[in-house]
């Protein structure tokens, strides 16, 4: 059984963390992007 009594998880701290993560790796790449433009 269950510990939470058969409900589905809660992942909205989960889903927070990888858009975070998302966001953090997407303004590397573009800055990375633009100083390869810029030179």
């Amino acid at each position: 059984m269950d510990k939470n009594g058969g409900k589905e998880p809660d992942l909205r701290g989960t889903f927070t963390s990888v858009m975070i993560v998302a966001g953090v790796i997407i303004v590397m790449w573009s800055s990375v992007f633009y100083l390869f433009l810029t030179r």
